[in-house]
């Protein structure tokens, strides 16, 4: 069948790791059905609008990039921008109409825009249309504390969908409790499983974080106090990190101010295909995120054979047993610091093709697709 797109993050030109894991899912599904995915995407650049298409294995993809305002008003830069990205959308679909006709289902991701957006062109065009969630803020408060007309909207949202997709069941909890009595299907985000065995394990003492750089969602602060603590016990350990965001200039003064210069690379932002690249020679990777829904990253640091430490936060616990990483509270500095040393003492122990071996096949790409697909016929009336 022909599925229309509507992702609220995608990689785009301004940020190649932003909605990585939905590109992911739409291609694997993008296999068994024709995917068409239409992207606004806001851009600071001279043209005020501009569309590239790619065509990625079997998927058609269209970013449709426009200039956000920047105006200092709050309410009118609010408006515009929402006025330019319905435009961009318009734009978007009628050219997935004319080139590629209309669409038997719409897929949209994460509330609340796009989602608004499949509701009406499912109303135009009398076609069912899913929501996929994978968004933190059912599971961090910030959905409660939105307005009680945001909510309604949500609420009418969700009840005229003819599925509610989350990423994890941790995430489909969280929605039943929130918008019941819809039930929730749970379709795991694609990680790299492969068949040929993975690298040699990396350097004891060298971790790796990947991480949008904003720290009261992905705690890298925390992370740098842990390491000055275990280098204040003699350990010679340094870090990497892969992401860009608001707060970089705060944390590379953070290090410095810690006494981690040279400790400390920040690598910025990275395609996913030298993220991976990165993860596969990386001694330790580390997750400090207060909440995650699934944790891609450590999916596929475990999928790469690499241990993983991470937080006590929703999506990690999935994946992490004794044989692959540990678990520690969120938040907890100290905790951090003695799992780094810890797991350094026992590298040993976590040889690449056992960590691997932990990652079962249900995240691979053929079993997502498979997934989504009961989903899809389900939505359509087929299943």
């Amino acid at each position: 069948m022909h599925v229309l797109v509507l992702p609220k993050w995608y990689p785009g030109r301004n940020d190649p790791q932003l909605g990585d894991f939905i590109r992911k899912q739409m291609l694997a599904v993008s296999d068994l059905h024709r995917i068409s995915v239409v992207y606004p995407c806001p851009e600071n650049m001279h043209a005020a609008y501009e569309e590239v298409l790619d065509q990625a294995e079997n998927a058609w993809e269209l970013r449709c990039y426009y200039k956000p305002s920047v105006s200092p008003i709050a309410p009118l830069r609010k408006a515009l921008n929402f006025a330019r990205y319905k435009r961009a959308l318009r734009h978007g679909i009628q050219r997935v109409v004319q080139e590629r006709g209309r669409p038997d289902l719409i897929h949209a991701h994460i509330l609340t825009r796009p989602v608004y957006a499949a509701w009406r062109l499912a109303k135009r065009w009398t076609v069912p249309f899913i929501i996929s969630e994978q968004s933190s803020e059912h599971l961090n408060g910030t959905w409660n504390r939105k307005t009680w007309q945001a909510k309604a909207m949500d609420r009418f949202l969700v009840r005229r969908a003819a599925a509610l997709v989350a990423v994890s069941p941790h995430l489909a909890n969280a929605l039943e409790a929130l918008h019941p009595p819809h039930p929730v299907a749970v379709v795991p985000n694609v990680l790299p499983i492969s068949s040929s065995p993975p690298g040699p394990p990396g350097p004891v003492g060298h971790f790796l974080m990947v991480a949008d750089l904003v720290d009261r969602i992905k705690n890298v602060g925390g992370v740098l106090r842990a390491l000055r603590l275990a280098r204040d016990q003699g350990h010679d350990f340094n870090l990497e990190v892969i992401g860009d965001g608001p707060d970089r200039t705060m944390l590379e003064r953070m290090a410095d101010v810690l006494g981690l210069a040279g400790k400390v690379t920040w690598r910025g932002q990275l395609p996913n295909s030298a993220v991976l690249e990165h993860i596969a020679r990386a001694g330790t990777v580390i997750i400090n995120s207060p909440v995650e829904t699934f944790s891609v990253v450590t999916g596929e640091a475990l999928a790469l054979g690499r241990p993983v430490i991470a937080t006590r936060c929703g999506g990690p616990e999935a994946f992490i047993t004794s044989g692959n990483g540990l678990l520690i509270a969120v938040g907890d500095d100290r905790a951090l610091a003695d799992a780094m040393i810890t797991l350094s003492g026992e590298h040993g122990n976590y040889a690449p093709e056992r960590v691997k071996a932990t990652v079962g096949g249900s995240f691979s790409k053929e079993a997502v697709a498979a997934r989504l697909d009961a989903v899809y016929k389900q939505a359509v009336g087929h299943g």
